[in-house]
């Protein structure tokens, strides 16, 4: 969501004598001929060329456009309100970057994470090979691993990199074998419990000629709290900045003295606008989050820091341990923008130049849907759509609006409510777990149900690729018994701990579950306990209730540790299936309307 309008290119002509060089800083140096201008013309080469870094993140497989308000970008006007841009799909983020290549000798493509994983059906049914396909034709260079990429667990990711059909649902296409992502997938502090070296790659050198640029690729050390235990099994996870620092070090003893940093971990700017200036009223002011400290201590060997996981979009100028000036960036999500940076390297120094007026602040720039689509990603999609048709096309029920859910930026939404009774509907009989009321995890509504026919089917009809879309994660529902005490504690902690104090995971709660969240207090006491009620009787600490959840917050998912201390677990249905069965009790005549959403009370 973050991108500044494009600066003009500053002028920038330094002479070797007013070299500065501050150790492992970046270059601080440029020849006394103009910088980044590429050798042509019988010339000699300059000592600097602009190499042009491409960058997007969280992609999560959304090959069409996102529907809803996931599929808008918000864009801040001059007179201070916002204006909603559509944006988004892979036939429009191939033209942008095709695009914005033209012209540029040295260009390379890198990402933050999440690439698959969370996505829509067309592609997560497919265990999300149409999206790894959609990416090599994207040229993609490079990318982290992220969280996402861990959903379906590490002999999945790996054959994500090297290919082969699925090993219990085979090839998806007669005649074709799945030949894996021609990028580098990098996963430098993820490492495996029994031979303690990385899962994958923790480096790329990206080569052109002369011009050298390492990248490290990172997840957040916190991947396991937000995956499920089997997505994760056999790895360990270390910490962001100990990785990068370490591998900054062998990458300058390699002789690569330019080096980016793929992080998947982010931030959190003041405004939700894309082209939000968040170096107001001065460097890095206007971010917060876990990026920042990570910013702030990974080594100045380090040029800059491509980021993600927060679907937040940003370009800051936070300084690094040195002073120096660095830029950190993030993309938004679902393609809906990427980040054009220059880096400005010296032939001399193997380095990138870095100085407040070495080169063009990097910009985000929206993939809007008003350019003409790339015909190869149109003829993909409707491949794959062909294949998946018969499934993604079978109406499951009907709605009369628009239900919010990624889009909403409210604590409680609407089609969280909808989804949590939908889950205490499938758990309440007692053959069934004897719920007595769901709860469900915010991050893992990944769309919007959106009244406007994507298709065919009519306004308002809901499909199995929009519920999919909505649910992919084919989590199984588990039903446990949690006194009042652990039901109090979990919902202190969507609002406290080292995560969720800084970045609330509000829970989404079935009906008849109420209570008070006052924001204006800090941390536990952000819940006001004696609001907590079911079904209008106060929440008894010592009493034992069943509650529905799906299976990753059992396993204490989100930073809900308290959780995983239930007792007597029945294993239920899958999540998307108890959505299914609620939608399909509904009809043109008699559709579902948007929840209320008033089941958490707020104090701002």
């Amino acid at each position: 969501m973050s991108a500044t309008p494009q600066r003009h290119r500053r002028a920038r002509r330094l002479t070797i004598t007013a070299l500065a060089v501050t150790a492992g800083a970046g270059a601080m140096v440029a020849a006394a001929l103009p910088a980044g201008a590429a050798s042509g013309g019988g010339a000699a080469k300059s000592r600097t060329v602009d190499v042009q870094m491409l960058s997007f993140n969280d992609f999560h497989g959304t090959l069409e456009p996102p529907q809803g308000s996931s599929g808008n970008v918000s864009e801040l006007q001059a007179d201070g309100t916002t204006k909603a841009i559509p944006a988004g799909g892979v036939e429009y983020l191939a033209t942008s970057l095709r695009e914005a290549r033209k012209g540029h000798e040295y260009s390379v493509t890198a990402a933050a994470g999440d690439m698959i994983g969370g996505s829509p059906m067309l592609s997560g049914l497919f265990h999300d090979e149409p999206s790894i396909e959609a990416l090599n034709k994207l040229k993609l260079d490079v990318t982290s691993v992220g969280n996402h990429e861990f959903d379906e667990g590490k002999t999945e990711l790996r054959r994500m990199q090297y290919g082969g059909c699925h090993p219990t649902e085979g090839c998806f296409e007669y005649g074709k074998e799945f030949t894996g992502s021609e990028f580098k997938y990098l996963a430098a502090n993820v490492t495996d419990e029994k031979t303690k070296r990385p899962m994958l790659s923790p480096t790329f050198i990206w080569k052109k000629g002369d011009v050298k640029i390492g990248f490290i690729g990172v997840t957040l050390e916190g991947t396991p709290d937000v995956v499920t235990a089997d997505g994760v099994k056999g790895l360990k996870f270390g910490d962001e900045v100990e990785t990068i620092n370490k591998y900054a070090a062998e990458l300058n003893k390699q002789g690569v003295k330019s080096i980016v940093a793929l992080i998947h971990e982010g931030g959190l700017p003041a405004s939700g606008a894309y082209n939000y200036d968040c170096d107001v009223p001065g460097a890095g002011a206007g971010i917060s989050g876990a990026i920042v400290d990570i910013a702030k201590n990974v080594d100045p060997k380090v040029d800059a820091l491509v980021t993600g996981h927060t679907h937040q979009a940003y370009a800051c100028n936070i300084p690094d341990p040195a002073g120096n000036p660095r830029m950190v960036t993030s993309a938004a999500s679902y393609g809906r923008l990427f980040t054009d940076t220059t880096l400005t390297y010296d032939r001399k120094t193997k380095d990138i130049v870095r100085t407040p007026v070495s080169s063009p602040k990097p910009v985000n720039k929206v993939v809007t849907r008003t350019q003409p689509k790339a015909p190869d990603m149109t003829e993909l999609i409707q491949r794959w759509n062909t294949l998946a048709a018969p499934v993604a096309n079978r109406p499951e029920g009907f709605i009369s609006a628009d239900i919010p859910g990624r889009g909403s930026e409210a604590p409680e939404k609407p089609l969280g409510d909808l989804i949590a009774d939908a889950q205490l509907e499938a758990t309440a009989p007692a053959d069934k777990g004897g719920a007595q009321l769901a709860i469900m995890n915010p991050g893992g509504i990944r769309a919007d149900l959106a009244y406007k026919a994507s298709g065919a089917e009519g306004d308002g009809v809901v499909t199995y690729g929009e519920s999919y879309t909505v649910q992919p994660f084919n989590n199984m529902m588990n039903i446990v018994d949690l006194t009042g005490a652990q039901l109090i504690t979990a919902l202190q902690q969507q609002v406290s701990g080292p995560v969720n104090g800084v970045s609330p995971k509000i829970l989404q709660v079935s009906k008849g579950f109420t209570y008070t969240l006052d924001m204006t207090k800090a941390g536990a006491d952000r819940i006001v306990v004696d609001s907590v009620k079911l079904d209008g009787a106060a929440i008894d600490p010592a009493k034992t209730y069943r509650v529905a959840m799906n299976e990753f917050l059992a396993g204490g998912g989100d930073g809900f540790t308290v959780l995983k201390e239930h007792k007597n677990k029945l294993v239920g249905v899958a999540d998307l299936d108890a959505f299914n069965a609620y939608l399909s009790k509904s009809t043109a005549a008699t559709p579902i309307a948007p929840p209320a959403a008033d089941r958490i009370t707020l104090i701002n």
